[in-house]
C-alpha cells in the first residue's frame, strides 16, 4: 500500500485542479467583469474562482485546486507591508484583509510554482510579498511630468511606456514603445530579488515586473496598466492574456504528468 500513496495523493492533485469537462480554474483575488472578459477571451470555459471575502485559509486551501493566480487592481498596499509605515499618511483606502489575503495566496502560489499575474495593485502587492518596496504617492515621490491617474468618474489617462528588448515582456508584446492606460499613485519602487522593472513610463516610474531570470523557474510578471479594459491598444492587452492562459496550462499539465515518476 505505501508505494501507491504518491500516486494517490498525486491523483487527488489532479482531480482537485480539474472538473469533469477539463476546464482550467483560474484564482482571482477579487474579480469583476472586466477581469473575467479579459480572461474568457482566450478560453471561454475558464472558471474563475472569486477569492475575495473568504476565510484566508479557506482561500488557501481552494487554491489547490486552481492553476493560476490572477492578482487584480483595488486600493492602496498597507505601508507597513514594505517598511515604510511612517508613509501612510500618503495613502487612501486600505483593506486589511485583502492584503492579508493576497500575501498569503501569493506565498502559496510561490511555494508550488503556481503561474501569477498582477494588474495595478496586483502588480505592487506581488513585488511587497516578495520583499520589494512601492513608492506610496508618485506625484509626491516621481513628481508629475506624468499624469498616471485621472480624476474620479474620468476615463483612464494614457502615456507612453517603454519595454526592455531583453525581457519577457517584450517577447509576448512584441514591441518596445506603446501607449497603455493608467488609474493608480503608488508603484512599485525596489523591485523585490530575483525581480527586475521591464517597462518604465516616461519619468521613470516602473510600468511592469517580472522574474530577472526566469529560465526553469515558476513564471510571475505584474503590469501597472489595467490589461483587462485597455481597448485603445489591444497589443498590450490579449497577449498578456493569452500568455498568462499558456503559462497556466502548462503548470496544469506539468501537475497532470507528475504521476508519471511512480
Amino acid at each position: 500500500m505505501r508505494k501507491f500513496f504518491p500516486y494517490l495523493i498525486c491523483s487527488i492533485l489532479i482531480l482537485a485542479t480539474m472538473n469533469s469537462t477539463g476546464q482550467i480554474r483560474i484564482a482571482v483575488s477579487k474579480t469583476s467583469v472586466h477581469y473575467e472578459a479579459w480572461l474568457r477571451q482566450i478560453d471561454p470555459d475558464a472558471v474563475i474562482v472569486n477569492m475575495y471575502g473568504m476565510a484566508i485559509d479557506s482561500a488557501v486551501s481552494m487554491l489547490s485546486t486552481c492553476s493560476g493566480l490572477l492578482l487584480t487592481g483595488g486600493e492602496d498596499v498597507n505601508p507597513v507591508y514594505y517598511g515604510k509605515k511612517d508613509e501612510i499618511f500618503k495613502c487612501e483606502e486600505i483593506d486589511d484583509y485583502r492584503d492579508s489575503l493576497e500575501l498569503a495566496l501569493i506565498g502559496r502560489a510561490i511555494l508550488v510554482r503556481m503561474p501569477v499575474f498582477g494588474i495595478c495593485r496586483g502588480e505592487q502587492i506581488l513585488n511587497v510579498a516578495l520583499g520589494g518596496t512601492l513608492l506610496t504617492d508618485i506625484p509626491t515621490d516621481a513628481g508629475t511630468l506624468v499624469n498616471h491617474r485621472c480624476p474620479p468618474g474620468s476615463k483612464d489617462c494614457l502615456h507612453t511606456v517603454t519595454i526592455n528588448p531583453q525581457s519577457m515582456l517584450f517577447q509576448i508584446a512584441g514591441k518596445a514603445n506603446d501607449t497603455v492606460n493608467s488609474s493608480h499613485h503608488q508603484a512599485v519602487d525596489i523591485p523585490a530579488p530575483g525581480l527586475i522593472i521591464s517597462a518604465v513610463s516616461e519619468n521613470g516610474v516602473a510600468e511592469a515586473i517580472e522574474r530577472e531570470y526566469p529560465l526553469g523557474k515558476s513564471y510571475i510578471m505584474g503590469v501597472q496598466w489595467h490589461p483587462e479594459r485597455l481597448i485603445q491598444n489591444p497589443d498590450l492587452s490579449r497577449p498578456l492574456a493569452d500568455n498568462f492562459l499558456e503559462q497556466i496550462k502548462e503548470y496544469r499539465k506539468a501537475r497532470k504528468s507528475c504521476c508519471a515518476v511512480f
